[in-house]
């Protein structure tokens, strides 16, 4: 994420709307910056690591909350902080270290946690692979839809 973000930095600043461009930025922020945290909570709550780089030490494997709409809520979040600072910037050069994390954490972070996880706990962390998106589901954003 920080080599992200200094590219990011680097990226030139568009000049047009720059106040829409910081209130849609600071919306965006917020909302990823509640994402990692809840999912921060959660993971504390039940007592099981966050750190990425020791997935086999996880002691249970949380499910629910923002676990339950993406198997990787933090990642989504600090992506969605990127995204957020993309806007800001305003400029299309800062969505490309974006593109570039997502890439990065989906081939090689994430596949290593998911190896990690399966042999932890085996077919419990098969069946929520199959019901929860890596990522996000459309369907979980489909505003269009009435329920």
């Amino acid at each position: 994420m920080a080599a992200a973000v200094v590219l990011q930095r680097l990226a030139p600043k568009g000049r047009r709307a720059r106040r829409l461009r910081r209130v849609v930025a600071v919306a965006l922020a917020a909302g990823s910056g509640t994402l990692l945290l809840s999912t921060l909570g959660a993971f504390a709550r039940n007592g099981t690591t966050a750190d990425p780089t020791a997935p086999g030490n996880a002691s249970v494997l949380v499910t629910g909350g923002s676990n339950g709409l993406s198997r990787n809520p933090m990642y989504l979040a600090v992506a969605g902080l990127l995204v957020a600072h993309a806007v800001e910037r305003g400029s299309l050069p800062a969505w490309l270290p974006v593109g570039g994390f997502v890439l990065v954490m989906d081939r090689f972070q994430i596949a290593r946690e998911e190896e990690a996880l399966r042999n932890r706990f085996g077919e419990e962390y098969l069946q929520y692979c199959a019901r929860t998106p890596r990522w996000l589901d459309r369907r979980s954003v489909d505003f269009t839809k009435r329920r």
